[in-house]
């Protein structure tokens, strides 16, 4: 059986440090904990759970913090969280269960991260994590802001996901100030430089990340899907900036750079329902459907409910509503309280009463 360290970096994490440590610590042989300068009570509670705790000054660079904590850790392999991440029971069972069961030539192992929910609490928006990484075989964390460590190696997946449960609004300008104070010194990698674009996004700056999109997908260089999705974030720039005809070719340029995923699939899909040519857009959702897991950020609605709903309008605007009907029902048993399916429903129920009496 391997061992495992947990390796965090922390800072003013009183509210949630606790929740965290005490849904991972059955997975963890050592705790590693790296704080960057609390004021309250982190530090002593890290220690209550038998913590290693490290001082490291904050220097804006998040990789530079996870570096010294994976730096101190001594077993096996180096399992990473963030302070508002929380192992489920039925994941930390899957996990354990790895832990006993893992092949010892593994590197790296990638996990489900789930970071958005529905009110059900069902992720709506997931993506693989290098979540558990073989210790002193040579791997660091890149990047100021979004910090990640490349795949090499054996690379195994599993399905013990990590949930990420935010507690409060944290600071929203830090990792766009980070990124454009690095911009002085010196040129963005391509990650940095995909990360920055969508900090521009999330800040009403459209004009800007549209040009820092097209220049990241024009120079290349950055991970394949990182480009599929920036693609994705590129037309719904110029979706917002009300530049229509830029969404389509913007969505064309994602298929430059490997199979297409579910998320492209949609949103090529949506373009051609916009522009109402249903075949066209049916192929898409079509597609959608019948892609595999990739390891880009993943809407898990766009395999199944999105496309199966978008099927039922194309299919009724081509005059077939008992396929379109069919659609919504395959939709509804997905998301059985979902109001769109019942306005379908309603709308379907209609039309075939309205065809009985007319027989």
């Amino acid at each position: 059986m391997i061992t495992i360290s947990l390796c965090m970096i922390v800072k003013n994490e009183e509210a949630v440090l606790e929740r965290c440590l005490q849904s991972a610590a059955p997975l963890a042989d050592e705790l590693i904990v790296v704080d960057t300068g609390s004021t309250d009570s982190t530090v002593e509670i890290a220690r209550r759970f038998g913590a290693q705790v490290f001082s490291f000054p904050w220097r804006d660079d998040f990789s530079a913090a996870r570096n010294v904590s994976f730096e101190a850790a001594s077993m096996d392999y180096c399992l990473w969280l963030d302070a508002d991440d929380i192992i489920l029971p039925d994941d930390l069972s899957k996990l354990l269960a790895m832990k006993e069961t893992l092949p010892p030539d593994t590197d790296m192992v990638m996990l489900p991260y789930h970071t958005a929910f529905d009110a059900d609490g069902v992720p709506t928006f997931t993506c693989y994590r290098e979540r558990l990484i073989r210790n002193h075989a040579g791997f660091r964390w890149e990047g100021v802001v979004h910090e990640a460590i490349a795949p090499r190696g054996v690379v195994r997946y599993g399905d013990g996901a990590v949930t990420h449960r935010k507690t409060g609004p944290g600071d929203p300008d830090r990792n766009l100030r980070i990124l454009e104070g690095l911009r002085v010194r010196r040129p963005l990698t391509p990650r940095e430089q995909f990360y920055y674009a969508r900090e521009l996004t999330y800040h009403g700056r459209d004009w800007e990340a549209a040009a820092q999109f097209a220049d990241f997908l024009r120079t290349g260089g950055g991970w394949a899907p990182d480009s599929i999705q920036a693609a994705i974030d590129l037309a719904e720039c110029y979706r917002r900036l009300e530049q229509p005809e830029q969404i389509l070719p913007s969505l064309v340029l994602g298929l430059c750079f490997g199979a297409p995923t579910p998320e492209l699939c949609c949103a090529l899909g949506q373009r051609y329902l916009e522009l109402e040519q249903w075949e066209a857009a049916i192929y898409w959702y079509e597609q959608a459907m019948n892609r595999p897991e990739h390891l880009g950020f993943t809407l898990p609605d766009c395999r199944n409910y999105i496309p199966l709903l978008q099927l039922c309008v194309c299919h009724d605007r081509l005059g077939d509503w008992r396929k379109a009907a069919a659609y919504n029902e395959a939709a509804c048993r997905l998301r059985p309280q979902s109001p769109a399916c019942a306005y379908n429903r309603a709308y379907f129920d209609r039309i075939a009463q309205q065809n009985a009496d007319r027989n």
